[in-house]
């Protein structure tokens, strides 16, 4: 072959090769402007719909991230190259990852779930997969709460998603519920009285729903009252707290005894 053909067939290979290649070039970049500019807008739009943050942030990355896969697969058939041999490797290989992965991606999909069904939010208190406390950050595969004495745990989403949550802050209001016990011979009109008037003392008790005040049970040693008025949910704890020691020294100014277990034991002296 002569010089002249030589140099014909890298003019050719040239020609076909950076036509291909400038293509794929210009199809990822602008490619990749379009998916920023669409995720861009749908976040907009998301949060003009009041849709809470963290699911604003979770679509946004996932139909990013899944727009950029067609954009890389567009790439790839401007260079020329058989998508459909490169699907089936990499399905392949996302099956092998995904066998290796399994547990992880069960927190993936459970994260999915908790972030659309939106159980809870950030700085909701709650109860789940065995812990309790403020919930700080909710990501794909974990949830970190904050404890009541301040330490930070992260628990997988699979143990929560597969487990009764309870949101004790999801409603502004909850019923605050304490038991008192007195004795079979104190007065027990006085009683309902003393726990009346403690609770009517009290601002911070809600008018509605009015208070419950009523006997629950005749008790082995005692007579056992439900005391049981509505709160404000971030005042629960405080007014608890402040009910049981003014109830208990209202009760010991009127007189009123609280039982506490006690055993008789009778000896007898053999002959």
């Amino acid at each position: 072959m002569d010089i002249n053909g030589i140099i014909e067939q890298i003019t050719t290979f040239v020609s076909d090769y950076t036509w291909n290649i400038l293509g794929a070039i210009l199809t990822f970049i602008i490619g990749k402007w379009i998916a920023r500019k669409i995720t861009s807008l749908l976040a907009k739009l998301l949060r003009k719909q009041n849709i809470d943050e963290t699911l604003v942030v979770f679509l946004n990355n996932f139909s990013y991230y899944a727009l950029l896969i067609v954009v890389l697969m567009a790439t790839v058939d401007q260079l020329g190259v058989n998508t459909s041999s490169f699907l089936a490797i990499f399905g392949a290989a996302g099956l092998a990852v995904g066998l290796a992965l399994k547990d992880s991606l069960g927190n993936f999909a459970s994260g999915i779930m908790l972030v659309f069904f939106r159980p809870f939010q950030i700085g909701d208190a709650v109860i789940a997969g065995g812990v309790t406390g403020k919930i700080e950050k909710i990501s794909i595969f974990n949830t970190t709460f904050l404890t009541w004495d301040n330490q930070v745990m992260i628990v997988p989403n699979g143990q929560i998603a597969n487990g009764v949550i309870t949101n004790i802050t999801a409603n502004p209001t909850r019923r605050l519920d304490l038991v008192f016990g007195i004795s079979y011979g104190d007065d027990i009109k006085k009683a309902k009285e003393i726990f009346s008037s403690i609770l009517e003392s009290e601002p911070r008790i809600l008018e509605e729903p009015a208070p419950l005040i009523a006997v629950s049970e005749l008790g082995d040693s005692s007579v056992n009252f439900n005391v049981r008025p509505w709160v404000k949910t971030d005042e629960y704890w405080a007014i608890k707290y402040s009910l049981i020691e003014r109830i208990k020294l209202a009760l010991d100014e009127a007189g009123i005894t609280i039982p506490f277990p006690q055993r008789d034991v009778h000896l007898y002296k053999e002959d």
